[in-house]
């Protein structure tokens, strides 16, 4: 029996696990979660709490728990770095891990390393960045960027999600800042404010904002070739899989870069009419099942079938479709 385990995944991950069971109506998947209630509890065969664990401790904890649950296949979310530095020791309890080396991941992770080392290996689409860790360093980096630059954005070198993502907008004072959307906006003052708190802080990315479009590519390199759905997003819940040439190019520049065979999934943003990279999140991303909806082509269970030596057959449907998803109430 082929047990597929989660291990404190987003809430997203309940279409992961749909599409595999989907596809493979034998495997059992089996979550966990710090949290003893979750959404994932309710598609998964199996359901365990995990122990509020970190590091080497959290990745002896998995190891663990796959001996003593038969666990056949481990897609780790929370602590994939430290999974992935123990992943010869997985191997060697016969538990294939979904994620990529160490080596690769460490670099992808932080936005810093990941821009360095992806430029040095020929990638051509690294917009202009500086990297501060002082409010001076901040002001600095701003005035040279705003110079050249219709607009600015900070974000943390290591953030998940987009979560600090500030653009930095001083039109946000006065009566009409009431009609715009302002969470993700801050005056220059704010964040010099908000900076000045510490003397020296974690490393912030301050870059020009890529105003166009935002593109998500759902990724995994197979022995077919490579996967690819682009996903056009923006303010809607809607969002569009269109394959345009320049966005596969560039997603294919980025794969002979660095040599993935995991799920990914790659971003970019255009500037006037230049699409530009952002970054690899080295998972499935929680959009995946829209891009799989749209392209037909299940890249969860592909990815599964890929560790188990399984070769599944795959043909994307290129033709340009617009996808959403809608809330739906769960039992738990």
């Amino acid at each position: 029996m082929v047990k597929v385990w989660f291990n404190h995944w987003f809430s997203a991950a309940y279409n992961i696990m749909s599409m595999i069971k989907e596809d493979n109506p034998d495997f059992r998947i089996v979550g966990s979660n710090e949290n003893r209630v979750s959404v994932l509890s309710a598609v998964c065969d199996e359901w365990y709490q995990e122990p509020a664990l970190k590091g080497n401790d959290y990745a002896d904890f998995c190891l663990d728990f796959c001996r003593e649950h038969e666990i056949s296949v481990f897609m780790p979310r929370r602590e994939m770095l430290a999974v992935s530095r123990r992943k010869a020791d997985f191997e060697a309890a016969g538990v294939k891990v979904m994620a990529d080396d160490y080596g690769i991941l460490e670099i992808l992770n932080y936005k810093d390393r990941a821009y360095q080392e992806l430029a040095r290996r020929g990638v051509s689409t690294i917009p202009e960045y500086r990297i501060v860790t002082t409010p001076s360093g901040f002001a600095e980096a701003y005035r040279e960027l705003s110079g050249k630059f219709r607009e600015v954005c900070i974000k943390f070198v290591h953030d998940e999600g987009g979560k600090s993502y500030r653009l930095i907008d001083n039109t946000r004072r006065g009566y009409a800042a009431l009609f715009r959307k302002q969470n993700t906006r801050m005056t220059y003052d704010a964040v010099f404010e908000a900076l000045s708190e510490r003397e020296e802080f974690s490393p912030l990315m301050v870059m020009p904002n890529l105003s166009g479009d935002e593109v998500s590519v759902d990724c995994l390199n197979t022995s077919r070739g490579l996967i690819m759905l682009p996903r056009i997003k923006d303010s809607s819940r809607i969002e569009r899989l269109s394959f345009r040439e320049d966005i596969l190019e560039k997603t294919r520049e980025v794969y002979r870069a660095v040599k993935l065979e995991c799920p990914c999934n790659i971003q970019f943003k255009y500037l006037d009419d230049k699409p530009y990279f952002l970054e690899v999140n080295t998972r499935m991303s929680g959009g995946v099942q829209m891009a799989c909806l749209a392209g037909k082509v299940n890249i969860p269970s592909i990815a599964v079938n890929k560790l188990l030596g399984i070769d599944r057959e795959w043909e994307i449907c290129r033709d340009e479709r617009y996808v959403t998803h809608v809330e739906l109430p769960v039992l738990l």
